[in-house]
Parts: C-alpha cells; structure tokens; sequence
C-alpha cells in the first residue's frame, strides 16, 4: 500500500470512528508513538510536540534516511509517525510550557510518555492540565506508572526492560544460555500502546457518560505482565523449575528452513501421528499422558517430524499439516512477508518514498485494525521536525505571524 492509496476505498464516504477526536501528544520513540498513530488511522486528528531542535528521540535511531530538511528520520520514528503533525515546542522554556498548556485546553486528549515524574516537575501534569481543561482525557506511558510508589519510580525504562522484568526471557531462556532480547521487536512498546489505546477510547467512553475527565495510566511493566501471562499463572500452576507445560510448541526443520507446529491436545496429537506416519505412537505408553510429548520430544517427535518435512519446503509442510487440522506455520523471512500475497490484500505494508535518493520505499506495518465500514488509509507522510507548527499555533491558538516570530525568537519555537 502506497502513501496517499486507500484500501476498502469503497468505505471512504463513511468516514472515520474517531472523526473529531483531537490528541496533543508530547512523545518519543514508540510506546506512545505507535497508539497515537493507531488512534490517527481511526480518525483522531493527532499534533505530537516535539524538542525544536533535537525532535522526538527516535528520529535519532538507526537506520535511517535523510529527509527533505537534510535531518535524520531514525527507523523507529518513520515506522510511528504516519498522519500525524508535528509542532516544535521546548518545553523547557517557560512560554513553550504556556504555550502547551494553552493548546491542551483545545484538545480532547493530551498524552506523553516520559519517565514518571518528568510532566510533575514541568508543571504539565494530569492535574495542571485538567485545571485549564477539566474534561481532558489525560494519559501517561511510563516504565512503571505513575500512580503508586515503588522502588523502579527512578529507573529509565525502553521495551526489553518490561519484557525481561515480566518474566518471558527467563521462562524461554535455555540451559546456561543468555536471554534472547527482543525476540518479537518491541513488545513491551507495542502492548502497551495497545493498552493506551483502549484506556484512551474507554476513558473517552466514560468521559461520553458522565462529562468528567480522565487520568489514564499505563506502565510498560504491568503490559508486559499482562503479555506474558503464562510465567506465573504456569508457576501457580506447579509448573516450576524449568518444566515446560505439556505442549508440542516447537519448531522444526525442512528443505528450506522452519515451521512451527502447535499441539494441545489429544485428537490433535492423533492427527499428528498419522500424518508424519506414526500411528504406533497412539498405542505407545510413553506418550500416554501430555507430559511424555514434551520428555520425548527430542529422542522420537522431533526425528520423525523432521525426517518427514526433509523434501518439503515450510510451506508445503505447513499446507499439509494444516490440512490435517494441524495448526502450523512458516517461521517467515522479511522478503516472505513482502512478498506474500495475503500481506498485500490486507494493505499490511505501507511503502514510505525515501527523500535521500535510494529507489526502494521504506516500508512499515499497515493499520491491523480492519472495520467493515471504514477505509484503511490513505496514509499521509511522517513530518518534518516542527512542519506544522505556525499552522497550530495560528488556527487554534489564534497567533499572529508577529507573535509567532516573537516566540522563535526567544527560542520557545523552532
């Protein structure tokens, strides 16, 4: 999908669920970044405030193209910042911190993502904005929240810290390995801005019901928690000590590379037999229980599977399994996704044009969120540093050009 397409265009005259909406988002990186662009593609008129010269700190990251004003757009920038505006604002100056305050009393949501504490001691907290604009629905993405006290309230937090301290490496780490980090890109980003997105919509909701606003609070910790929740609910289970629940969950080797296979229960373990042609296993006792899959998984299951998939590509393995009721899938490369069908009917790429002279679009996961009656797209460019921010200040704050000049001036603008 190309910037500017539409997919489902035939919904287009429908608008979008969040038409109205409108979201100040003080943000960084992708944790806050990813929900506001969610929220974007549902409709939300998103203006995200950043640092007048050093901009959101994932433009910092790596890799990265050079953009139309020769400054880098880092790739975890490029892959939050669809359809959103970009103001720059330091908030640091006392009239960029007015100046925030003023435009959050013209928003529905205003939301950042900075270490706990940090919009306290800048004076643009839930409770300094809601006293300008008591129906705000204000949220906050931290490390670990900001409504208890706790021994992390003074720990930086980025994804693999959440995804380590709710327990998922050491459930899967192997033997005296280290921990495999980040084994899903940034999962502990992505959860919780999922979770953000349904506190917004819900605080939103209740805000629709009762005309109050709303202080929503999401740690990346508890979402991580909540992501990984077969660690403790295992652990309460007996399942401790580096036992594994009894499950066929593993991944196996064909003529190309990996599949995966997922077996939970008995019937779908006959159907595994006698497809990889083991049907004695059905009459084995050592497989009488769930347990023995696991126990003998690598002296007998992984050996026949295997010797079975060995002329077989990972699709083709997957198809007849799949066929079989077995649940099963390809471990993918970048180019499978690119190049599968599927990804291409759904409109789950989205090509970005590179402005620094190389031929091939920076591409970045599409909207997963698909509604009958609304159109995906069309998607708009991510923003230079600042692009929007004279548009801003003059259509809802009402500043003139003076008065706009006199702020860049004094370094509260850029």
């Amino acid at each position: 999908m190309k910037l500017g397409d539409v997919y489902n265009s035939e919904a287009l005259d429908n608008g979008k669920p969040l038409a109205g909406v409108t979201i100040l988002a003080v943000e960084q990186m992708q944790a806050l970044p990813f929900a506001t662009m969610l929220l974007a593609r549902l409709g939300a008129e998103v203006v995200r405030v950043e640092h007048p010269t050093d901009g959101d700190s994932g433009r910092g990251s790596v890799p990265f193209m050079t953009d139309t004003t020769g400054r880098r757009a880092g790739a975890t920038f490029l892959r939050n910042s669809l359809n959103k505006k970009s103001v720059g604002i330091d908030l640091k100056h006392p009239e960029g911190k007015r100046l925030v305050k003023e435009l959050s009393k013209h928003f529905d949501v205003v939301c950042e993502n900075f270490k706990a504490g940090t919009m306290q001691r800048l004076g643009l907290a839930y409770e300094d904005i809601a006293e300008v604009n008591p129906k705000v629905i204000y949220l906050s993405v931290s490390g670990f929240g900001n409504t208890v006290k706790s021994q992390y309230d003074s720990w930086p937090a980025y994804a693999p810290i959440a995804e380590a301290m709710s327990g998922l490496y050491e459930y899967k780490r192997v033997d005296d390995s280290p921990p495999v980090v980040g084994p899903s890109g940034a999962l502990g980003d992505i959860s919780s801005a999922m979770f953000a997105t349904i506190g917004i919509l819900a605080a939103l909701r209740q805000r629709d019901r009762t005309g109050q606003g709303q202080y929503v609070d999401i740690a990346m910790y508890d979402s991580m928690v909540a992501m990984a929740d077969l660690v403790v609910n295992f652990h309460s289970l007996g399942l401790r000590g580096g036992r594994s629940a009894p499950l066929i969950m593993d991944g196996f080797r064909c003529k190309d590379g990996w599949f995966i296979i997922q077996v939970g229960r008995e019937h779908q373990f006959e159907r595994l037999a006698q497809t990889v042609g083991r049907p004695g296993w059905l009459n084995d006792p050592k497989f009488e229980t769930r347990f023995g899959w696991r126990t003998h998984l690598e002296d007998t299951i992984r050996p026949a599977v295997e010797a079975w998939a060995k002329d077989k590509t990972r699709f083709e393995a997957c198809e007849v399994l799949a066929k079989d009721g077995i649940a099963a899938g390809p471990c993918h490369r970048a180019e499978d996704i690119i190049d599968d069908p599927y990804i291409d009917a759904r409109a789950m790429l989205v090509e970005i044009p590179r402005t620094d002279g190389q031929a091939d679009p920076v591409l970045v996961p599409g909207n997963p969120v698909k509604i009958s009656g609304v159109a995906q797209g069309p998607e708009t460019y991510p923003a230079t540093l600042g692009e929007h921010t004279d548009e801003v200040l003059q259509s809802v704050l009402g500043l003139t050009a003076d008065d706009i000049a006199r702020l860049r001036s004094d370094g509260a603008i850029g």
